[in-house]
């Protein structure tokens, strides 16, 4: 990913809410589906670290993003943002 796409996907992120939290259960297999399956649908999604989650935000998105192999675009605090180009040629944000 380039630093351009980089800063254009960190900008449309910022827009947008979170549509997954990680909480004190960290992260199971049911959560990677599911944000294997947000990221196949939408390519950019937003996950909120909760409080009560004892794991450090930048290492859970390194464990994210390798188990639904997608990239990290950004960690900003509790806030992490993932990009997966879909599958679905017609998707395709980037383009």
């Amino acid at each position: 990913m380039t630093s351009k796409e980089r800063a254009t996907l960190m900008s449309m992120a910022q827009k947008m809410d979170p549509i997954f939290q990680i909480g004190k259960n960290s992260i199971s297999p049911e959560l990677v589906e599911a944000l294997s399956d947000a990221l196949e649908a939408r390519e950019l999604i937003k996950i909120a670290v909760l409080k009560n989650c004892g794991d450090d935000p930048k290492e859970l998105a390194q464990i994210v993003s390798e188990r639904t192999r997608s990239q990290v675009v950004q960690v900003i605090g509790k806030r992490i943002v993932l990009y997966r180009e879909s599958k679905n040629e017609k998707k395709h944000i980037l383009k």
